[in-house]
């Protein structure tokens, strides 16, 4: 018995917003990269171009370091994105803690 009610899948993200804009995405792990974004579907798959990854330092993962490293145009798997914010008009903070 097959039902003829199939929900829309939406995306849990509304990033139709910053499609042609440079983004920010941290992905589990402790990656960064920074890139403009091209595509994404309802599972937070994206798409980048013009992509470049922040080095982390050796000494301490947790910290980045100034360099930076040239990837391109990029596919980052959804299950792997932690987080995505745009790079224009957003002001870092102190940490409060």
């Amino acid at each position: 018995m097959t039902s003829s009610f199939n929900p829309k899948k939406e995306s849990i993200l509304d990033l139709q917003k910053f499609l042609g804009k440079e983004i920010c995405v941290k992905f589990t792990g402790g990656r960064e990269v920074q890139g403009i974004l091209k595509g994404y579907d309802q599972l937070v798959n994206i798409t980048l171009d013009q992509t470049q990854e922040f080095i982390r330092d050796a000494e301490d993962p947790l910290i980045t370091t100034d360099e930076k490293r040239f990837l391109g145009l990029v596919v980052c798997r959804g299950s792997s994105v932690m987080m995505v914010c745009p790079t224009e008009g957003c002001e870092p903070i102190d940490n409060p803690y």
